[in-house]
């Protein structure tokens, strides 16, 4: 048995199902469980004074491409709109090795976990030069995330009138054949898990509709989640329009896209028939703010969407649209975009919050996460309010007005990730170096 003691709380957002908020009280955690939480708790185990800190579920990041990393403000597409932007990065990418996966993993997985994030998925729809998804669900495992990997895919080159070049798609049939070993090899279904895999065909514009189709039946078969791309702007629309002859709402629907156990990323673009179709549907979002405004692509209908009951989460995108991975600052974001939209009571801090932490576990169909509940996963984000950023804060539980960016201590799974703004798991230095070398090689050969 182990066991964490965090002592003296100054305030809990609990995200319970009554939105608790608590003060100056103690949570144990104990065998990657909330054990207890109240005043006076007693352990003979660990003790972490978080006097002056304020405690929240750890942050769930519902979209990410991880090995994006390696690819931030690369020139010709800083300024590129979604098309565009993927033309120039596909043939940087089509020169990734494994090496360049798990590197890339590890350096997004620290920044998300210095963001507060303790459970994060993945979209992993290329695989050069021998890359698999174990390579990142290796990086996961050392650096001690909660992992939602997805095994995505392309299928559709540019002589078959897609977008990526030939080199970087896949045959449909190996495709399925390898989503099956990693979900046969990788997925926990159990409460409490660390591992989950999805899969993730890329988008409508990169796999044909048979792969959508069969890609549905596999995952429910397997019992596992489906993830890809949908409705993320204009040109996104357009192509629908063209090539199905309805709205992405809809292309969804008819291949068996919606339900409680699919989730669909951005969704910028959704009309309100597809708004409704979700809700009654119970599929998931992925809102990528930060990604969504560095590309263009526009504000998504968030506001409009929880109205209606669609289970929203954040997803921080890759590192090549954001071009950071800090989901807390993500969280911000779309607190702020709602009130451009929508008016300056469109979203307050405290719903943003809950997105950003029970929103996202579920989307991701995590209901033992999100919360800080007795019997919910260890997994937990202590932010110091007691430094210049919240310094005259009269609300010291508005984090996403006036607080840290970055986490100072981090919980998963009852284990310490994050320590005094510090990763403990990994020689964060020494990847950072890796990282560097890869990158400045990449522009060099591009």
């Amino acid at each position: 048995m182990t066991e964490i003691l965090i002592r003296n709380c100054a305030h809990v957002l609990t995200m319970d199902d009554e939105a608790r908020e608590l003060s100056g009280c103690d949570i144990l955690l104990r065998d990657g469980v909330i054990a207890a939480i109240g005043q006076g708790l007693q352990t003979t185990g660990e003790i972490v004074d978080a006097a002056g800190a304020l405690v929240t579920p750890g942050l769930v990041n519902t979209h990410h491409h991880l090995y994006q990393a390696l690819t931030r403000a690369v020139p010709g597409a800083q300024d590129a709109l979604l098309f565009g932007w993927l033309k120039t990065l596909y043939p940087i990418w089509a020169g990734f090795t494994p090496d360049h996966m798990r590197v890339s993993a590890l350096t997004g997985l620290a920044e998300l976990a210095l963001s507060g994030c303790t459970m994060t998925s993945d979209h992993l729809y290329l695989y050069p030069n021998g890359s698999r998804l174990d390579d990142t669900i290796d990086a996961a495992k050392e650096i001690g995330l909660r992992f939602h990997p997805t095994r995505g895919a392309m299928s559709i080159g540019e002589s078959a009138g897609g977008l990526p070049p030939d080199s970087l798609v896949e045959r449909e049939d190996e495709i399925l054949r390898d989503a099956i070993r990693v979900i046969d090899a990788f997925h926990d279904p159990a409460e409490g898990a660390m591992i989950r895999v999805g899969v993730a065909p890329c988008s409508p514009f990169s796999v044909s509709r048979e792969l959508m189709r069969d890609a549905a039946l596999l995952a429910r078969d397997k019992g596992v989640m489906l993830h890809t791309h949908l409705a993320e702007n204009d040109e996104d629309i357009a192509y629908s329009q063209a090539q199905f002859g309805c709205r992405p709402g809809q292309y969804a629907e008819e291949l068996g896209w919606t339900g409680a156990d699919v989730w669909h990323a951005h969704c910028v673009k959704l009309d309100a028939q597809e708004i409704d179709l979700f809700a009654r549907s119970r599929t998931g979002v992925a809102h990528c703010p930060c990604s969504n405004c560095r590309l263009g692509s526009g504000i998504a209908p968030v506001r409009a969407m929880r109205d209606a009951g669609v289970r929203v989460g954040l997803g921080v995108d890759g590192s090549a649209s954001n071009d950071a991975g800090n989901l807390v600052a993500e969280a911000r974001q779309a607190m702020l975009l709602q009130r451009v939209s929508r008016g300056a009571d469109a979203m307050s801090a405290r719903e943003a919050l809950y997105i950003a932490t029970r929103g996202g576990a579920e989307v991701l169909g995590r209901d033992d996460c999100g919360q800080v509940a007795v019997g919910k996963r260890a997994d937990l984000a202590l932010w110091d309010i007691g430094g210049i950023e919240s310094a005259g804060s009269w609300d010291r539980a508005a984090l996403l007005l006036a607080g840290p960016m970055q986490v100072r201590d981090l919980f998963v799974e009852g284990r310490q990730v994050v320590r005094d703004g510090h990763v403990v798991t990994i020689d964060l230095q020494d990847v950072i170096t890796q990282q560097t070398r890869l990158a400045r090689a990449l522009a060099e050969s591009a």
